[in-house]
């Protein structure tokens, strides 16, 4: 059984940096794409970037250049590395991992003030 656990979210003045990590278990987690996501209130859920077996990354337009993404596959952890926060990244990011579907984890909390 596939189990995504986040961690690493919290509050954070604007221009500051937070990194998120995604504990992977139930699977050969060196062979899955990875990726975070967030949700903020009232927002549908929308992709942050993601990293597949070999590395290779995409980026959502809005944090191209601040956040991000690695994997390290010897922990079955991904990573997303977050800088130069802005009040409208504040959301709940989420984990997710793809197979032949899609795993979530249960979220953490990212809040950046102004």
């Amino acid at each position: 059984q596939v189990q995504l656990v986040e961690s690493g979210g919290g509050l954070v003045q604007a221009g500051g940096s937070l990194r998120l990590s995604c504990a992977a278990s139930g699977t050969i987690f060196r062979f899955n794409n990875m990726g975070w996501y967030r949700q903020a209130p009232g927002n549908q859920r929308e992709l942050v970037a993601t990293i597949t077996p070999g590395g290779s990354t995409n980026y959502a337009d809005s944090v191209k250049g601040r956040y991000t993404i690695s994997r390290d596959n010897a922990k079955n952890t991904v990573y997303l590395q977050m800088n130069s926060l802005k009040p409208e990244d504040t959301a709940v990011y989420y984990c997710n991992l793809k197979r032949s579907m899609d795993y979530w984890g249960k979220g953490t909390l990212v809040a950046v003030s102004s």
